[in-house]
């Protein structure tokens, strides 16, 4: 069953009736070409109620050229959904479904209330000739209606096919990773809005990253300065927490 903010996410797509495909993906080929250990076809085993073929966006269905280079080959962008059981590891199903699919994915899962949508560029592996390896991390971001309602507007609407790029099938898959992204960052600053140009999407996705592990260190050092019974060393935690959150000020001030 389809819930309203996946139905949502897909509206804003914006997908051509011509791509469409809306086939069952059986649970066989990801336990086949996803799968490489007996924990994560477990897992593909019980948490997966359904994955979805929603469309295959490529030169014929949509016009926008494919795209090649040394690295990679981008025939065709799949468009897929993902729907959880309720106690499924989602991240790492999630990545696992990347890893299966020899295209690059846009995957909209569903677990509950809250859908997610995620992106991860592929690669030709080195060790192995002709398959298909990820770049990098999966990026993604769940939608929260309470909190990202008043950002939706401007999600959405950045978020639609007809926005993006559409000079290659890259071009317009990395559009995606930086509209979320976006969201991302707005979540940290309050204001959702897209990069400037790629050199800036790459600078705030670092500072992302810096943010977060920036987030961690603070949690860290407040729960030690908490429990320190040394004057002195409280006194230590405390400089060593002000000197984290101007660093923290300074990545935020990036996004």
């Amino acid at each position: 069953m389809q819930s309203q903010g996946s139905s949502e996410l897909i509206a804003a797509l914006d997908l051509p009736a011509s791509s469409r495909v809306d086939q069952r993906v059986p649970k066989k080929l990801l336990l086949e070409n996803g799968a490489p250990t007996a924990a994560d076809k477990r897992l593909i085993n019980d948490g997966i109620e359904e994955l979805l073929w929603l469309a295959a966006l490529k030169p014929t269905t949509i016009g926008v050229p494919e795209y090649r280079d040394e690295v990679r080959e981008y025939l065709e962008i799949a468009v897929l959904r993902l729907t959880l059981r309720a106690k499924a590891k989602s991240t790492r199903l999630v990545e696992l479904v990347h890893r299966a699919v020899p295209y690059p994915v846009l995957l909209l899962t569903e677990q509950g209330e809250s859908p997610g949508l995620s992106a991860a560029h592929k690669r030709w592996s080195q060790g192995e000739a002709g398959k298909t390896v990820l770049e990098g991390e999966v990026v993604g971001a769940e939608w929260d209606a309470t909190h990202d309602d008043e950002r939706w507007p401007a999600f959405r609407d950045t978020l639609a096919l007809g926005k993006q790029s559409r000079t290659t099938l890259y071009a317009l898959y990395q559009g995606w990773i930086d509209t979320l992204i976006a969201l991302q960052a707005a979540r940290v600053t309050g204001a959702f809005a897209v990069a400037a140009n790629a050199e800036h999407a790459a600078l705030r996705h670092d500072a992302l990253q810096e943010c977060a592990r920036l987030d961690a260190e603070i949690a860290r050092l407040r729960a030690a300065a908490t429990k320190e019974k040394q004057m002195s060393r409280r006194v230590e935690l405390n400089l060593e927490l002000k000197r984290v959150e101007a660093a923290q000020a300074a990545a935020r001030a990036k996004l």
